[in-house]
């Protein structure tokens, strides 16, 4: 699990590795359906970024990211990321093989009905 240092009043200091991604593909891959818009996002998003400086806050795609931290960042006016470019790279592998069934299951009912 990632490591969350409070270095201040309202600061935070996260600390990752490369079983935190590890843990967070597993985490999606068990719920594609919950997890959905942070899968399609940070796959289609995360290139934008250089892969490495990819946030997860700036396209709402968080969730799952948070579920590996234990306490929301949002309750403090800063934080920092300490991470492994591997910590990136595996969370991106990860979301490529959970693309297709994501953006299925972000797809309006309505369309899924006519495709059948």
């Amino acid at each position: 699990m990632a490591r969350v240092v409070v270095t201040g009043p309202a600061t935070l200091k996260i600390h990752v590795t490369l079983q935190d991604a590890v843990e967070m593909v597993s985490e999606a891959a068990r719920d594609v359906q919950r997890y959905a818009h942070d899968i399609v996002t940070i796959y289609e998003k995360m290139p934008l970024f250089d892969f490495v400086n990819f946030c997860f806050y700036a396209y709402d795609s968080a969730r799952l990211f948070e579920r590996q931290l234990g306490v929301d960042p949002r309750n403090y006016a800063s934080f920092s990321l300490d991470a492994p470019d591997a910590f990136f790279y595996a969370l991106y592998g990860g979301m490529a093989g959970l693309y297709e069934r994501a953006k299925a299951a972000l797809e309006p009912q309505s369309s899924r009905t006519q495709d059948a």
